[in-house]
């Protein structure tokens, strides 16, 4: 069967239909059937290129529903970037991310390029002007915990313990750049400054009590906490 032309959904681009790959914004492409008269199109297209018939909602992976905004209370939509995926809001913008793939973005180059592409070519709303509050885990409801990001990035997250991290518009780009910036590194030295002082401090009190080297042991917990990599630092904010 023979290719046919479709519009990449993120773009607009004619794409051929056997395509896996949009060539101008390089997103990842899937074909499905029209449920009503069963021509191809590629997934995340609103509505069908040849009937006009709205596109029936895709699962890919998220047992069939993708949740609710814990912002606005809009319907979450399945987003795909290479080989990354998460869901998104798209009357407020923000974003819903598990916690194994938040740890995958903050390690990899690669994937945070794809990611900063994909959210460039989406409208702005810049930070939302809303009341700032606690806010329901779109997969279980329960409040979740807000945390600023390494404890000196000054993005607020918040976090379900089980499920992942959410969003508001513009926060994960502001991340990146955190980490981009050497963010991490800033907070790892300033870790470095208190087990030095810790160890001082531990040295001085062996020396005075003339205790066994047991007291130690706090410093290599604080080093080897110091010496996780950044999926390690980004799994503890999970265990708040």
């Amino acid at each position: 069967m023979s290719a046919e032309a479709l519009n990449c959904p993120n773009c607009g681009a004619a794409v051929e239909s056997d395509r896996s790959i949009c060539e101008f914004c390089k997103t990842r492409l899937k074909t499905v059937g029209c449920a009503k008269c069963l021509g191809l199109m590629f997934v995340g297209t609103k509505f069908c290129g040849h009937c006009g018939a709205m596109a029936a909602p895709v699962d890919v992976g998220f047992g069939g529903a993708a949740g609710e905004c814990p912002r606005c209370r809009a319907g979450l939509v399945v987003l795909e970037v290479d080989d990354i995926s998460f869901r998104g809001c798209e009357k407020c913008e923000g974003l819903w991310i598990n916690g194994e793939m938040f740890e995958t973005i903050c390690a990899d180059l690669e994937r945070q390029s794809a990611v900063l592409t994909f959210l460039d070519s989406r409208t702005h709303r810049g930070p939302s002007m809303t009341k700032i509050n606690y806010v329901p885990c779109p997969d279980c409801g329960h409040l979740m915990n807000r945390n600023n990001f390494a404890k000196a990035s000054g993005v607020i997250v918040d976090i379900c313990k089980q499920h992942g991290v959410w969003f508001d518009a513009d926060e994960l780009p502001a991340i990146v750049d955190f980490i981009r910036k050497g963010g991490m590194d800033l907070k790892r030295q300033r870790e470095q400054n208190e087990i030095d002082l810790e160890r001082s401090r531990l040295r001085e009190e062996r020396w005075k009590a003339d205790i066994s080297p047991r007291s130690s042991r706090l410093g290599r917990i604080l080093e080897d906490e110091l010496t996780s990599d950044r999926r390690s630092f980004v799994r503890r904010l999970f265990d708040i």
